[in-house]
């Protein structure tokens, strides 16, 4: 294939984690701890395929991405940099002792919040490797799942 079709074909990598959160005002149950199977499919695309016509190895998403998610998000908590709630302070210092520091986002921790970070960090992590995020499928549940897009 010719690098002239290159910016016409992107790869998905399916990324899974475990991690709990809390939506503070939510309108349900939401709004009490609980967790979820996370699971983004990481949409890449480049200027032209590498020289066995690839957008990029697998394994450099998995490194990059899924390392970065493996010491961020999976087995803590993702949660709101501005949520009040008491016991909140009590799960970041517990996590902190036991290895796995809470993950604060400036907003709340909803699946369309935690997609655009995800989009964020994978396209600073992947740029050195000429690699663009042109989307984040964040699944929070097998029915229920946001999609990012970049700009």
């Amino acid at each position: 294939m010719s690098n002239e079709n290159a910016k016409s074909i992107a790869i998905v990598q399916r990324l899974e984690w475990d991690a709990m959160h809390r939506i503070p005002g939510h309108e349900g149950v939401c709004k009490a701890y609980h967790g979820h199977r996370y699971a983004a499919e990481i949409s890449v695309t480049a200027d032209k395929l590498d020289a066995l016509g690839r957008v990029v190895d697998f394994s450099v998403i998995e490194d990059a991405v899924g390392g970065w998610i493996k010491q961020h998000f999976d087995h803590t908590a993702i949660l709101s940099a501005k949520d009040d709630e008491p016991s909140v302070k009590a799960v970041i210092e517990a996590n902190k002792r036991l290895g796995k520091p809470v993950y604060l986002l400036g907003g709340y921790p909803t699946v369309e919040n935690i997609a655009a970070e995800l989009g964020r960090v994978s396209g600073e992590l992947l740029a050195p490797h000429g690699v663009r995020v042109i989307s984040i499928r964040l699944w929070e549940t097998p029915q229920s799942s946001a999609l990012w897009t970049a700009k």
